[in-house]
C-alpha cells in the first residue's frame, strides 16, 4: 500500500491537479473539522459505499492517526481501487480544515 505524509498532501492541495480525499473517521470526529473537500465515508460504511467511487481516480485515505485509513485503503485496494494512506492522519495535519 502506498503512503503519503500530511505535508505532501498539503502540497498536492496547493497544486493545480485535483486530488480526492476520503475521511473515514466517525461523524463526531469530522464535526471537529475535516480537510477541505474531503468526502466523508466512515470506515464501517466503506464496504457498502465503495461502489460509488470511481476506480479511475486515486484516493487519499485519512483518519485520526492513520490506522483506520490504512484498513480502508487495504479494503479498497483489494477491490481494485487506487489508494494512498495518509500517515499520521488528522493528528499530524497542519493544513486548512472546514
Amino acid at each position: 500500500m502506498k503512503e503519503i505524509l500530511p505535508n505532501e498532501v498539503h502540497a498536492l492541495m496547493m497544486g493545480n491537479t485535483p486530488i480526492h480525499i476520503i475521511d473515514v473517521r466517525e461523524v463526531d470526529e469530522v464535526k471537529a473539522g475535516k480537510m477541505p473537500n474531503a468526502l466523508h465515508i466512515p470506515l464501517g460504511l466503506m464496504e457498502f459505499k465503495m461502489q460509488d467511487l470511481d476506480k479511475s481516480k486515486e484516493y487519499i485515505m485519512v483518519c485520526r492517526s492513520g490506522g483506520r485509513s490504512s484498513r480502508a485503503a487495504q479494503l479498497l485496494e483489494n477491490h481494485g481501487y487506487k489508494v494512498v494512506n495518509m500517515m499520521g492522519g488528522m493528528n499530524e495535519w497542519e493544513g486548512p480544515t472546514e
